[in-house]
């Protein structure tokens, strides 16, 4: 039986031998939304949980646009588009674009253009995180847990700090997306070794769909709140990496609708537990 992970950009192909009981559990198919800018905007003027963004950004407001690499299949132009449109009062001056490598490389000029397009890759201030630099980083004090934490000082001294990405079940976080952005997206490197440190991984609420009791993913929304995230522009994607769902608004709340689209949509009920499906939905 020949089955093709969604692996990298081509997939890829498993073979297993005949004799194996091989059953392969697929995901849902939502279809795509229609006129996805269009439902962008509507998410951004009627948010869950918050006032509508331009209602909390002034004209002269610094602002910080977290975004992820290249790694990730988030619609990064798409979402920004939006973003931008809501924005249009602010000075691009004052308008900051963060990518969120956590402990990737560094993305070059050539990938930064593919991912954002021309226009924004030149027409604005692009910050790539770098764990590894602690000059790069301010401290905000230590979790609950005892961990320091260390964020980038350029996104601290943001107003606001808008936080994208797209939500699918996360092996040892519960799900992507929601106060990831931040940690570990724009996180020094003592924070992300910490939250990732062996105790945590090992708990056995660490794992796909878990949230609440989940070690890892509550301290991620401790760093994120204790950074004073601002707003969240989240989308759901399907196998095709269209977009199928959009949470916008307030970091906590949104984040929970959409994870509660993808649990319906990706995750399948095994003897009482829930196992991630083996075709996941972005391709990553």
């Amino acid at each position: 039986m020949r089955v093709n992970l969604a692996y990298g950009k081509t997939g890829l192909i498993l073979d297993f031998p005949e004799a194996w009981n091989v059953q392969v559990i697929e995901p849902a198919y939502p279809p795509a939304l229609p006129e996805p800018l269009r439902q962008l905007r509507a998410a951004l003027e009627h948010p869950i949980g918050i006032c509508a963004l331009h209602e909390l950004v002034k004209p002269a407001s610094t602002v910080g646009i977290i975004l992820n690499d290249m790694t990730r299949a988030t619609p990064n132009a798409l979402i920004l588009n939006a973003l931008l449109e809501q924005l249009s009062l602010s000075s691009r001056q004052n308008i900051r674009l963060f990518i969120a490598l956590g402990t990737h490389r560094v993305m070059s000029d050539a990938e930064l253009i593919e991912l954002l397009g021309f226009e924004i890759f030149q027409g604005f201030t692009i910050i790539q995180n770098n764990a590894f630099d602690p000059d790069t980083q301010v401290n905000l004090g230590k979790t609950s847990q005892g961990h320091e934490i260390w964020i980038n000082r350029a996104l601290m001294e943001c107003d606001v700090k808008i936080l994208t990405g797209f939500i699918e079940p996360h092996f040892f976080a519960g799900y992507s997306g929601g106060g990831k952005a931040i940690m570990p997206g724009m996180a020094g490197l003592e924070t992300i070794l910490g939250n990732h440190c062996a105790v945590n991984i090992a708990h056995p609420k660490s794992t796909f769909g878990s949230t609440h009791g989940n070690p890892i993913w509550e301290e991620i929304y401790e760093v994120a709140r204790t950074a004073n995230a601002t707003f969240l522009v989240n989308v759901t994607l399907n196998r095709s990496q269209e977009i199928t769902g959009i949470f916008a608004g307030d970091l906590e709340s949104a984040h929970a609708a959409g994870v509660e689209f993808v649990h319906q949509s990706a995750m399948v009920a095994v003897d009482g537990l829930y196992d991630i499906v083996i075709t996941g939905n972005s391709g990553h």
